[in-house]
C-alpha cells in the first residue's frame, strides 16, 4: 500500500517536469522559426507606414447667387444688309444647375443691300430705318459643365448650354416676331465674373424686298457678365 501512495506522489512531478520541459522546446522552437523568419525579413521587425504626401485641396468659390447680368457686343448678319455691329445687354436667372432664363436686348445698324449699291439711286430704307433693335426671352440649358485647367495650379469652372426663345426685331419701321436658338460658351473668370461667347440665328418674315421671305440673321458676339 505504501509503494503504491510513493508511487502516485512521485510520479505527479515527474509527469510535470516532463511537461514542462516539452512546452519549453515547443515555445522555444517556435521562437526560434519566429526571430529566423525576421532574420530572413528584416521588413517585419518594424510597422510600415505610408509615406503619402497630403495636398491642399481648395473648392472652387463660385457665387451662389441665382442673377446674371452683363453687356455684350458682335457681329449680327441681316440677310440681304449686310454684317453688321451688334452691341447689347444680357440679364439672366439660374432656375437650377442645368436650366437659366436669359433677357437680352441689342441695337445694330443695317447697310445698303447689294441691290442699293449696284443700281446706284434705288433707295429700299431710309437712314432711320436700317436701325435695327431686337428683344427676346430664352431658355438656356448646360449642356456640358466643366472645368478648364491652366497649368497645374489653377482650374476655372464652364459651360458649354444650349439656348432658344422668342422675342421682337424692330427692323425698318415694322416688328417683326422673331425666334431665336443658338449655343454658348461660359467661362468663369473669377466667383462673380463670367465670360461668354455666344452664337445666335434670329428667323423673322419681312417683305422689304417685294415679297415675303423667311431670313436667317447669324449672330456672334461675346460679352461679360456679373453675379449678384
Amino acid at each position: 500500500m505504501e509503494t503504491r501512495v510513493q508511487r502516485l506522489f512521485l510520479g505527479a512531478p515527474l509527469k510535470s517536469t516532463i511537461g514542462s520541459l516539452a512546452l519549453s522546446f515547443v515555445c522555444g522552437s517556435s521562437l526560434s522559426f519566429a526571430q529566423e523568419e525576421v532574420g530572413n525579413n528584416p521588413g517585419l521587425d518594424r510597422v510600415i507606414t505610408p509615406d503619402t504626401e497630403r495636398r491642399e485641396i481648395r473648392q472652387a468659390r463660385v457665387d451662389t447667387e441665382d442673377f446674371e447680368i452683363g453687356v455684350f457686343a458682335g457681329a449680327l448678319n441681316v440677310e440681304d444688309f449686310g454684317t453688321n455691329a451688334v452691341g447689347g445687354l444680357r440679364l439672366a436667372y439660374h432656375v437650377s444647375e442645368d436650366f437659366f432664363m436669359e433677357a437680352n436686348y441689342a441695337l445694330s445698324t443695317t447697310r445698303e443691300t447689294s441691290f442699293e449699291k449696284l443700281s446706284g439711286s434705288t433707295v429700299i430704307l431710309t437712314d432711320d430705318q436700317r436701325d435695327l433693335s431686337y428683344y427676346n426671352l430664352s431658355v438656356g440649358y448646360n449642356l456640358f459643365p466643366g472645368e478648364i485647367f491652366i497649368s497645374d495650379k489653377y482650374a476655372f469652372n464652364s459651360n458649354f448650354y444650349l439656348i432658344a426663345g422668342v422675342g421682337n426685331t424692330n427692323f425698318a419701321d415694322d416688328e417683326h416676331f422673331t425666334y431665336n436658338l443658338g449655343v454658348g460658351f461660359r467661362f468663369y473668370a473669377t466667383d462673380w465674373i463670367a465670360v461668354h461667347i455666344d452664337m445666335r440665328d434670329h428667323v423673322f418674315e419681312h417683305d422689304l424686298l417685294g415679297e415675303d421671305q423667311v431670313v436667317n440673321n447669324l449672330e456672334a458676339h461675346a460679352g461679360i457678365t456679373f453675379f449678384f
